[in-house]
């Protein structure tokens, strides 16, 4: 009996550990009453928080994570990409100041080139370029078997979503993303897709049911052949992988690099029950283990949106409504990330 009750606590144990091993949480910075970056890196690591991500290599914030467990996806900053593309010692400078400078004391996993490149600017053409530029200086570097390089898109490159089996980029994006799916396949590297339930509801409420965004939906919303859907979430993330199979890219894991739920701004879609609903369900979602109906039997490694409300951040008042903690580090909804 005392085995028994061991190898449970063990398995216990094992499951609770992996399954924190798919939450990570996005780190932003434009609030004006936050913590210390070393305050911040504490509070991960007190919450068994094990993944962070941050949208640019911020000296004091890498200096803070040396010698921690906390895995880190960083992006190149949008205005760096054009620069790191067509200069030849660009990429190389960027992952040696970076990157190389820091590891193996920072536990880099991702590079993520840009995040959500409008279609229409300038940098656009020059993403497939830079990742492919990164990669062969991480490679140089000794660090390409440790560190994928990937960007970070909005589900807005689909021309088509619903049904999620008949997801489609749409013909304008396909000049940008087809060269970066190829480099995906060719480094076995993930797509970064940043998935918001939030803003698929408030566009077509009429449609989309708030239990179908907020996980709480008590059966099958939509049946798509023999796939069938409770949640959006899940949806977004088909029609994605639907897409790639499409472009190629049937052997593409796809990382959520964001998703969250505002707490404020814009009632009552945006409201703290709606957003402490939607983080509870979609972290047991994603920690459960039972993939989507696509891509059953496994986690989806997911990057909440943000761990802090940041009240300088630009956009919609909702915008700096998306913290799962206060500035003064108080949680918001009282959730276990471990």
């Amino acid at each position: 009996m005392t085995t028994v009750l061991a190898l449970l606590a063990l398995f216990l144990l094992i499951a609770r550990i992996s399954g924190a091993q798919y939450i990570g949480i996005s780190y932003g910075l434009n609030g004006n009453s936050l913590p210390s970056k070393q305050d911040v890196i504490n509070l991960y690591n007190r919450n068994g928080i094990h993944r962070m991500r941050i949208y640019a290599p911020v000296p004091e914030v890498l200096n803070a994570l040396r010698g921690t467990n906390i895995e880190l996806l960083v992006d190149v900053a949008n205005e760096d990409i054009q620069s790191i593309a067509t200069n030849p010692s660009a990429a190389v400078n960027w992952v040696q100041n970076n990157i190389k400078k820091y590891s193996p004391a920072v536990k880099f996993r991702y590079i993520s080139v840009g995040s959500e490149v409008p279609l229409s600017s300038n940098i656009a053409q020059y993403v497939g370029p830079a990742i492919e530029k990164i990669q062969n200086a991480l490679a140089s570097a000794g660090l390409q078997n440790q560190i994928k390089v990937s960007t970070s898109i909005s589900a807005g490159l689909l021309s088509v979503s619903y049904p999620p089996s008949q997801g489609l980029f749409s013909n304008e994006a396909k000049p940008f993303i087809k060269p970066i799916i190829d480099l995906l396949v060719r480094n076995n590297a993930p797509l970064l897709v940043n998935v918001y339930p939030y803003f698929s509801y408030i566009g077509d409420p009429v449609d989309i049911s708030l239990d179908y965004a907020l996980f709480t939906s008590r059966g099958i919303v939509v049946q798509d052949g023999s796939f069938g859907y409770q949640n959006i979430f899940d949806a977004i993330l088909d029609a994605h992988y639907a897409a790639l199979e499409k472009e190629g890219g049937s052997s593409v894991n796809i990382v959520v690099s964001e998703t969250g739920w505002p707490s404020d701004g814009n009632p009552p879609a945006a409201s703290f029950a709606n957003a402490g609903t939607y983080y509870w369900n979609v972290i047991s979602h994603v920690k459960s283990g039972k993939g989507t109906p696509r891509r059953p039997g496994r986690g989806i490694e997911t990057y909440l949106f943000a761990m802090f409300d940041e009240n300088q951040k630009p956009g919609a008042q909702t915008e700096r409504h998306f913290g799962l903690f206060f500035p003064d580090q108080q949680p918001k909804y009282g959730i276990a990330f471990d």
